[in-house]
Order: C-alpha cells, then sequence, then structure tokens
C-alpha cells in the first residue's frame, strides 16, 4: 500500500506542479518548510512532494474499441511500461483493468477495456458491454479505431454508445506507422467525433499529441480539502465474485426487489444506482449485481465482472466486499479486495450466509480469513445473511466507521512528536554501515490518508510497513488504506 515508492527510495511523483498547500495552514506550512529547510532538504522538492500526495481523486480515462485495434498497446504506451497483456489471440484476461498514469506533470487513471472474444455475448452486447462499464467511470474517453481497416459497423455502435453518454472523447486512429498512413486516419473524420489523432501505439509516434489533447479534455485532480462534507449521499460500492449474493443483500437493505436475483448466467442490464434508506441515512449504493459466469464463456464473462466492478469502485468512497462465507476464500475474493484498496477506497468485508456454517467451518474460515486476508486485517468486518437480514443492522456502522477512517487528518505537529518517539525507540536497521533515518513527516491528504516521510536515506519496506502498523495502532485508521510515500535527501558534495 505505500504506493509510488521507487526502487531507490524516491518519490514516483515528478513535474511540475501548481503551488498550493491547502493540505496545510499557512503558519503550519511555514514552520514545516522551515524545518525541512534545517534538514538540508531542497525546499521546491519538499512542497512539491506534498503538493503531489496531496491532490484529491485522479481523473479517470477510459481506453474503448472493438477488440483487437490496440487498445493494451495503446495503454501500455500510456503507462509506460508493459501491463496490460497484449496478445493477438482473442479472449486474454487480465486481473487489473485501471492503472495510473502521468502525462506533463499530471497524473490519471486508464481504465483499460481490450482484448477478449468479441462474440462471448454476441457482438452488439460484447461492444455495449465494454463501453458502457467502463465509460460510466471515465471523466473523458479514448476511443480507438484501427486507421488500416477504416470504420466498421462496430465502431460506428460504439459512437453512438459515445454519443449517448456525453463524455469527452479523444479520437485515435491506431497502426498509422508512417505518413503515407495518415490519409487512412483522415477517413474516420466520418464518425463523426471530431479529429482523428493518428496514432502508432506499438512505436510511440504520435501519441505525445493525443495526450496532449487528452489533457484538455481530462479535469483537473481536486486540490485536496480536509474537512469538507461531501455532498449528497455517501456512495457505496457492493462488490463481490458472481453469485456471493450481491442482489440479495441490495434488496435486503432496500426491503424490497430492486434487482432481479435470478441464477441464470451471463445476465446483463443498465446499471442502477440505488438510493437506499438505512440506519435513518440515505446512502447510495452503486450496482454492481447483474453480470454472471457462464462457465464455457468464462474468460470474457469474468472480464465483464472485473470491468464492472472496477467502474463500480471508481464511483464510490466506500467499498463493502461481499464474502461467501460457506466456501473458501478464492483468488477471486483477493482480487476484489485488492482493487479496493488500490482504488485508495474506504473498505469493509461482510462475510454472506453466516447463519449456514457449522462450527468446523467458521473455525476454518478464521484460519483462512487470517492467511488469505491479513494484509486487511485494519478493515471492519460485519457476518451477514443477505437471505434472512441476519446482523444487516451491522452494515452501517460499520461503513460510517471506515469513511471516518478513511477522512482522518494528523496534524502535522502531532505526527512528528509520533515519529520522533517511533524513531527514537525503534530505529531503522543498519545497512551497509549506514543508518537511514525518518527526519520529519506530513499528512498531504485524506480521502485515502496520504503521508509523505522524509528521510536521510532509503528507507525498507519492511520499516515502512512498520511504521504503518504504528500509524494505524496510534492514529485509528480502521477501514481504510493508507499511502506513504518517501522522499530521501539527496547527497550533498563535501566542502573542499
Amino acid at each position: 500500500m505505500n504506493d509510488h515508492i521507487q526502487p531507490d527510495g524516491s518519490d514516483a511523483y515528478e513535474g511540475a506542479h501548481e503551488h498550493d498547500h491547502g493540505a496545510l495552514g499557512d503558519a503550519e506550512f511555514a514552520e514545516f518548510m522551515e524545518l525541512a529547510a534545517e534538514e538540508g532538504f531542497d525546499l521546491e522538492d519538499v512542497e512539491g512532494a506534498i503538493e503531489a500526495a496531496g491532490h484529491g481523486p485522479l481523473p479517470v480515462l477510459a481506453v474503448v474499441g472493438r477488440p483487437n485495434v490496440g487498445k493494451s498497446t495503446l495503454v501500455n504506451r500510456i503507462i509506460g511500461r508493459r501491463e496490460a497483456v497484449v496478445e493477438d489471440k482473442p479472449g486474454v484476461t487480465r486481473d487489473r483493468v485501471t492503472y495510473e498514469a502521468e502525462w506533463a506533470g499530471r497524473r490519471f487513471k486508464v481504465v483499460d477495456t481490450g482484448g477478449w472474444e468479441q462474440d462471448v455475448l454476441g457482438i452488439d452486447a460484447s461492444v455495449a458491454a465494454q463501453a458502457e462499464y467502463a465509460i460510466e467511470a471515465a471523466d473523458a474517453v479514448v476511443f480507438v479505431v484501427d486507421a488500416k481497416v477504416g470504420a466498421t459497423d462496430t465502431d460506428e455502435a460504439v459512437v453512438r454508445l459515445l454519443r449517448k453518454a456525453g463524455k469527452p472523447v479523444v479520437l485515435c486512429a491506431n497502426k498509422v506507422d508512417g505518413p503515407s498512413a495518415e490519409a487512412d486516419a483522415a477517413y474516420l473524420w466520418s464518425l463523426g467525433l471530431g479529429e482523428p489523432h493518428p496514432v502508432s501505439a506499438l512505436h510511440g509516434r504520435g501519441t505525445g499529441d493525443m495526450l496532449d489533447k487528452v489533457l484538455e479534455a481530462l479535469p483537473e485532480a481536486p486540490a485536496q480539502t480536509f474537512g469538507t462534507a461531501v455532498g449528497g449521499p455517501r456512495r457505496v460500492a457492493l462488490i463481490g465474485r458472481p453469485n456471493v449474493g450481491k442482489s440479495s443483500l441490495l434488496n435486503k437493505v432496500a426491503g424490497e426487489e430492486r434487482v432481479v436475483v435470478n441464477e441464470l448466467a451471463g445476465t446483463t442490464r443498465d446499471p442502477v444506482d440505488e438510493l437506499i434508506e438505512l440506519g435513518g441515512k440515505t446512502w447510495k449504493f452503486v450496482d454492481t449485481a447483474g453480470i454472471r459466469k457462464r462457465v464455457h464463456l468464462q474468460q470474457g464473462a469474468d472480464y465483464y465482472a472485473s470491468l464492472r466492478t472496477a467502474a463500480a469502485v471508481e464511483k464510490a468512497e466506500v467499498a463493502v466486499v461481499l464474502i461467501d462465507a460457506a466456501d473458501s476464500i478464492s483468488v477471486q475474493d483477493q482480487r476484489i479486495v485488492t482493487m479496493a484498496v488500490e482504488a485508495g477506497r474506504a473498505l469493509v468485508l461482510a462475510y454472506n450466509k453466516w447463519d449456514t456454517l457449522d462450527e468446523e467451518r467458521r473455525y476454518y474460515l478464521e484460519r483462512e480469513i487470517e492467511t488469505e486476508l491479513g494484509q486487511v486485517a485494519w478493515a471492519p468486518r460485519v457476518n451477514v445473511s443477505a437471505q434472512t437480514g441476519r446482523h444487516m443492522e451491522k452494515l452501517v456502522p460499520a461503513i460510517e466507521t471506515a469513511l471516518a477512517g478513511w477522512e482522518t487528518r494528523v496534524p502535522t505537529g502531532r505526527l512528528n512528536a509520533f515519529l520522533g518517539e517511533l524513531v527514537a525507540a525503534h530505529p531503522h536497521p543498519v545497512r551497509g554501515g549506514k543508518q537511514p533515518r525518518i527526519l520529519f513527516g506530513t499528512q498531504a491528504g485524506t480521502k485515502p490518508p496520504r503521508f509523505v516521510l522524509f528521510a536521510s536515506g532509503f528507507i525498507e519496506a519492511g520499516y515502512r510497513r512498520f511504521i504503518e502498523r504504528r500509524l494505524r495502532e496510534e492514529f485509528g485508521f480502521e477501514g481504510t488504506p493508507i499511502h506513504i510515500s518517501v522522499r530521501v535527501r539527496e547527497k550533498r558534495g563535501r566542502k573542499k
């Protein structure tokens, strides 16, 4: 969970930033910068680290288009590393569909939607599913078309979906490998989406110009504000693997049949956000029910479920992960939990069908939770039955606890007193004759809590995990991931 840490201990946040220390008050900021100067840090570097960590939710870019037009290759080009799986063979699935990217000093998330058999549910349903789920969570869209092939009927269908969604669209004419192929791109004006941007995702040609247009279409990441109430009902994503009981739980908390509960696999429908009165408050449940697994089409259907879950999580503030307590905790359960954590959402674990468990199963379930989900031991847990409504009253307090942890802020003075005591009592191990120290730090953001620590040398991952554990012991942070980035003081040449 210590995101953005480079192998050399430096922070991944680079690039130009407008100076804004909204996370800290003026007096607190001035005192903090004086401390940084005393410790020999470059003040611009310190301010940049705080600003980079102190943003609100990152804007989301969806990359959509029909299969085999080069979407995954383009995603790899945008994020600057090979993560999205690229294969000529359709039917490739990926565990992660959301990545973080940076261009010209601005950071954003990229949702990849490419690379599986297009006839999983019939071509129209397939394209509609992949586009709708991704667009739903996006602030802007890159629509990828194969310039060599030209606009197909499938492309025209995607255009209709994009027009209906009303999101800003950047048209990417891919596979334009040289000037002679640019005429092919020009034909795509006919799609009515504005200027086609000729790109070779494989070779990188034209991607810079296209990303400049993407930045124009994407909103800025909002500045972090502390203590600001969120407008409207709090947004809850109810997520979990197929057939785990999400629809039943949503119906139970709603007190009526809001969602179709059906054992028939492959069911799809338009996602609907449900406003539900629960615990004396109105909540917006971001619906993720409706995608189920067809055994003989497992890869494609699983990918739809993953994509839809990612879209729901991006829209939500807190993720309630529903786990079937009667079954062993699966790899898929772990992936969904990881998705919520990496998205930086508050987290609640709800173990469904609890009333059906005998003593032996309960014993083994507790062991599974310790071994398989030990990394999220900080998440509130509720044992429920979606069928009978058992312990449903415990859901709201767990959600409120997680949201409170997600929004917790530790004042800089209190944090540094804590860090000073911690380093004195438990110093970093000596490595290579040197003992790096945490010199000072600040909490640069909330939702989730984001800390920037300034150190005299590289801080090992194990020691960063130790700091996170102690932060939780001291300040709570129940139900929320914590992001810690470390900025190392640059070595200065010796004076002659």
